[in-house]
């Protein structure tokens, strides 16, 4: 509770710090504009001030916008490479151009950036060290877990001048911490990847809240940090829902431990949401406790024909009239969808 309390109050003191230590803009209409990016998805938001009334504009899109990359951050050297090989181990310091090149690409092949160094962490306090430096340095780092994402997220796209990016992968933090039986709880590192997980509860006659096509390769930890739906959502939720608890490292190197295994818990401010789905851009998630359900006895699947759209919502609807609780997933394809499939079948 105390521990909580602390963390409160240290995301507190950085939120005013935020909010209130910057120059207004006392112009005629008292609008003071922030700007906030991730991979290539942007939020403006215009607050009013005195008698102006307030104004939000949120846009969301998969077409890179023009932005500016900061010119404040230092570029890497010699030094800063010296440092990661001591903490690290020279084998955790990826210079290697052919593993970079994959780095630096997205899944997709849409974003392609030019980081020159690629971190493999192993545990919480090596992430902490290099978070903590990389501050103290100003070196931009961008977090990376199996790099499957669609939007860029976890490319360093703003790289192309002065190659300064760091980028951290937390593969290598990829061990099962505990699993409660009595209560489906599973406590793990960031880097475990979907499908070893799905396997691993398979074995106790578990499943995992969360199933995509991904699950290969994709990580526990982006998963979290993107708030991933995949296809039991309709059943299990979100993430909010599923995650019990994470642990999180900030920019600075500061650890946040809110690791909690309890489903009910009304104690203050449930700090973890406000990392679920943040992308990395508020701390790097190292652990990662879910809620985990009970593996079906049977699964059944329908795939059925419509002649319209507003046929598979009458469907849809029938469905969880008829299935309430249990239907699990709802998914549909059109007409050039399924010629793509016949076409690669």
């Amino acid at each position: 509770m105390m521990e909580k309390w602390r963390i409160t109050q240290r995301l507190l003191r950085h939120s005013s710090k935020l909010l209130f230590d910057r120059p207004l803009n006392r112009s005629a209409s008292h609008i003071s504009a922030f700007r906030f990016a991730s991979g290539h998805r942007e939020t403006f938001v215009e607050t009013g001030l005195g008698s102006a009334s307030s104004i939000k504009y949120r846009r969301f899109g998969s077409a890179a916008t023009e932005i500016q990359r900061n010119t404040s951050f230092s570029t890497l050297n010699v030094d800063d490479i010296s440092y990661f090989k001591e903490i690290l181990g020279e084998k955790n310091v990826i210079q290697d151009k052919d593993v970079l090149l994959n780095a630096n690409t997205d899944w997709m092949r849409k974003y392609k950036g030019s980081s020159k160094l690629l971190l493999q962490p192993k545990t919480t306090n090596e992430v902490s060290q290099i978070l903590k430096y990389c501050n103290s340095r100003r070196l931009a780092v961008v977090p990376q877990g199996g790099n499957t994402g669609l939007v860029g997220g976890s490319v360093p796209v703003f790289d192309e001048v002065k190659s300064c990016h760091v980028i951290i992968n937390v593969g290598s933090m990829n061990n099962i911490i505990a699993f409660d039986k009595v209560s489906g709880t599973l406590v793990c590192e960031a880097g475990c990847i979907l499908e070893n997980l799905v396997s691993f509860l398979d074995d106790q006659g578990f499943i995992m809240p969360l199933d995509l096509g991904a699950k290969g390769s994709c990580q526990i930890g982006g998963n979290v940090s993107t708030n991933a739906g995949g296809l039991r959502l309709v059943r299990y939720g979100s993430l909010h829902g599923n995650v019990l608890g994470l642990e999180v490292v900030l920019a600075n190197g500061d650890v946040l431990d809110m690791l909690g295994t309890l489903r009910k818990d009304n104690t203050g401010y449930d700090l973890k949401h406000l990392f679920i789905g943040s992308e990395g851009s508020l701390g790097i998630v190292t652990k990662v406790s879910i809620l985990t359900p009970l593996k079906l006895s049977s699964v059944n699947l329908a795939f059925l024909a419509c002649k319209d759209y507003f046929s598979c919502q009458k469907l849809l609807l029938e469905a969880k009239s008829k299935l309430g609780e249990i239907l699990s997933a709802f998914e549909f394809l059109d007409n050039q969808a399924m010629d793509l499939v016949r076409y690669f079948w």
